[in-house]
């Protein structure tokens, strides 16, 4: 699964730099305006390993953006399973919330909260909230109506265990959601950092951007890559182990 995610992205990030050199060399653009390879080599052994440090600051922010925005949805998605009424107060909610891009709320956190890892953990919690509630409130309101009614014929449900029930018939999408939102929290914590933060992988790319230095930039989107796909594939592993452990139970 590592090996098969990798070469994707390689494949990918191979095809979109073939694409822009052709331009290059189809035009005749000067190296100032995209460098040659050569000096994309020269600035990946440069500063490929203060990049990758900035990504593993990215990184590890995002992973803590992800999991609390995994933890409040959770929260809000079981609240809102009580009544009908609740679950779509939420969703509209969630719907006006998410209709403020975060390029407009993100100075109003930064001037509150300062451009420290605060900021930046709450944008990335904020970019992959939306989806992830969204798909836990339509799993937690849905009944599993043959499971269900037996225990209710019993006596013996309980609001823990109908989450329970619905959340283990509903594994593999909730999975899928998780992983895919996987990719917003770190969009959302470059964003963050691109912004206005003095740390990570965003805020490299802004002093590149300034300096007008595609290549890079270009090293920059090739260490992002790299690390966003380790953390899909473990995730994926997390979520495949979950699965088979509780078809076993």
């Amino acid at each position: 699964m590592l090996h098969r995610r990798i070469y994707q992205f390689l494949i990918i990030y191979a095809i979109g730099l073939g694409l822009l050199l052709a331009l290059k060399y189809g035009l005749n653009l000067s190296d100032y305006v995209i460098p040659s390879p050569d000096e994309i080599v020269r600035t990946f052994r440069s500063f490929g390993g203060p990049y990758f440090l900035a990504v593993f600051n990215t990184l590890a922010v995002a992973i803590l953006g992800h999991v609390l925005a995994i933890c409040l949805a959770t929260l809000v998605a079981v609240i809102g399973r009580l009544t009908a009424w609740i679950g779509s107060f939420i969703r509209t909610a969630a719907y006006n919330i998410q209709a403020y891009p975060i390029v407009a709320v993100a100075p109003i956190i930064f001037i509150l909260l300062g451009d420290g890892l605060q900021s930046r953990l709450l944008i990335a919690a904020m970019i992959c909230y939306f989806p992830l509630l969204l798909s836990f409130i339509g799993v937690f309101s849905e009944p599993i109506r043959e499971i269900e009614h037996f225990y209710e014929s019993t006596g013996r449900m309980t609001w823990r265990l109908q989450v329970k029930i619905r959340a283990f018939e509903n594994i593999q999408k909730l999975t899928t959601v998780i992983v895919g939102s996987a990719t917003m929290a770190m969009v959302g914590t470059i964003v963050a950092e691109f912004i206005a933060a003095t740390a990570g992988i965003g805020y490299s790319i802004r002093i590149a951007l300034y300096q007008s230095d595609l290549a890079k930039i270009l090293v920059a989107l090739f260490l992002i890559g790299v690390g966003t796909s380790l953390y899909l594939v473990g995730l994926e592993w997390v979520g495949n182990a979950l699965q088979k452990r509780l078809k076993n139970v």
